[in-house]
């Protein structure tokens, strides 16, 4: 008949052993047949990361991390992701806030950047403000690190782990 619907499009599907090699090379590439515990510690390290003071070396380190001691790359890059543009300026601060707190240093000094200031001079200043900063944001930041790294670990272990225990107990019953 006229008005009978278009018969839908026909997608070609991938070979099957092909599809089968892509995902074991992804799986292997990714670590993601690793345990509930490998992956938990590879996210924690992520966060731990995320937090670390060498702002832009991020993903480097965590990849270098992750294939020196062959911890989940997914899990270990969803953790560094945690810093975002949306997150970076309130983790950086309360890293810094921290370390100002430990170490005593008051965060009065903020008030004499001139934000109005041209191009170079601008920078020059912004760079004579903060210079006092610099060990409260390594010191603070290292210490939220270590802190959130290891919740995050707890927290991604314990969750994992149920998972786990839901699956197991789905296939058996």
């Amino acid at each position: 008949p006229a008005d009978a619907a278009p018969a839908a499009p026909v997608v070609p599907r991938p070979f099957p052993a092909v599809k089968a090699q892509v995902r074991r090379f992804t799986q292997a590439f990714l670590h993601l047949d690793d345990t509930p515990r490998r992956i938990a510690v590879a996210f924690g390290v992520g966060v731990y990361i995320a937090f670390h003071p060498l702002f832009g070396l991020h993903t480097l380190m965590a990849l270098g991390i992750a294939f020196a001691f062959r911890l989940s790359r997914a899990a270990v890059l969803v953790g560094i992701y945690v810093n975002n543009p949306w997150t970076i300026a309130p983790m950086y601060v309360a890293g810094t806030t921290l370390g100002c707190w430990i170490l005593g240093v008051p965060l009065d000094g903020l008030e004499g950047i001139h934000w109005d200031l041209g191009s170079r001079a601008f920078y020059h200043t912004l760079l004579v403000s903060l210079r006092p900063y610099l060990w409260p944001y390594v010191i603070g930041n290292t210490i939220l690190g270590v802190v959130c790294g290891y919740g995050a670990y707890l927290g991604m272990r314990w969750l994992l782990e149920r998972r786990a225990r839901h699956r197991a107990a789905a296939v058996s019953g």
